[in-house]
């Protein structure tokens, strides 16, 4: 870019605030998948002020002749499940909001594609194409590689009751992104806040004095929220079933006990397997009659799935 920062990130204290900067009918996509607009502008927004960090980009301020236009691809260096197509596009939008910045969806969000397989087409200023070209990069890469780690487990458990399910075990600031991604990846999504379900642990449970006393306490003070409660035991399974639950955790079970328990629980509650999960093991633990796996790595340890910037047509 040629001024001090992307005009969207000056603007964004702006009436509106970043927001307002998104092209017609990008903030309507987004929050068909599930996406706040609003939330989206203003993390890339940041993210943008970030790599500029209140300068230039210094390169590109060099290199590009001013008023340059051009096009390029976002190509797949690996193949995978794509994920955050329409958070890229908002990352080019606001790196230079008014100039006519178009961006052509090659593949959507979900799909899988190839090694070498272009993903989106951006038309627009050079400069504003390479000054976005890393923030863009990085959120396509990481939610990419989360869709593509969520399928992996979907794969390894198809044919079975069991569904995938994600955690809070999230990037701080990117929960609704990374969720976004295990959808797009085929999972489903567990809370998305500490407010919109409960979940009783081991720390409740001693601070309460047992599973039972804890599960009243719930109800009394939220009866109409969805409440999941943890268990180490078996015994405390019984204890669960015994105050109500309709949703139990089993707490790092060994695949034989998760078989137990779902006899135990006789379709009473619907049962979710957390813990020591691995991918060679996920058949087994589904095979046992959970409802669902409980998987934390498909957020916090997702390796990124390589996406590049090709300049076809440099102005």
């Amino acid at each position: 870019m040629h001024g001090a920062t992307p005009a969207g990130v000056r603007a964004a204290a702006g009436p509106g605030g970043p927001v307002s900067l998104l092209p017609d009918g990008l903030a309507g996509r987004l929050a068909a998948v599930g996406l706040d607009p609003a939330d989206v502008a203003a993390l890339v927004a940041a993210a943008l002020a970030e790599d500029l960090a209140g300068g230039v980009d210094v390169t590109t301020v060099a290199t590009v002749p001013a008023g340059a236009r051009g096009q390029a691809d976002v190509v797949a260096r690996a193949a995978g499940v794509v994920a955050g197509l329409p958070v890229a596009e908002a990352v080019f939008a606001l790196a230079s909001p008014g100039s006519a910045v178009a961006c052509t969806d090659r593949a959507a969000d979900g799909d899988l594609v190839a090694a070498g397989q272009a993903v989106l087409t951006v038309t627009g200023p050079v400069s504003a194409l390479l000054t976005a070209e890393r923030t863009a990069l990085n959120l396509l890469c990481h939610l990419s590689g989360v869709a593509t780690l969520t399928r992996r487990w979907v794969a390894a458990v198809a044919g079975t009751r069991a569904a995938i399910r994600d955690t809070r075990k999230t990037t701080p600031g990117l929960r609704a992104l990374e969720k976004y991604a295990v959808r797009c990846g085929g999972g489903v999504n567990h809370r998305m806040s500490l407010a919109d379900a409960a979940l009783i642990k081991d720390n409740h449970v001693a601070a309460a004095g047992s599973v039972s006393a804890a599960f009243a306490a719930v109800r009394s003070k939220a009866p109409g929220l969805p409440l999941e409660v943890e268990c180490d035991t078996l015994d405390q399974v019984t204890e669960a079933l015994a105050a109500g639950a309709d949703l139990i955790l089993l707490d790092n079970f060994s695949v034989s006990d998760m078989a137990a328990a779902v006899r135990l629980a006789g379709g009473r509650a619907l049962l979710e397997a957390s813990g020591g999960l691995t991918l060679g093991r996920a058949r087994a633990v589904a095979q046992t009659g959970v409802d669902y796996l409980a998987v934390g790595a498909l957020t916090h340890s997702a390796p990124a799935l390589d996406f590049g910037l090709d300049l076809l047509q440099p102005g």
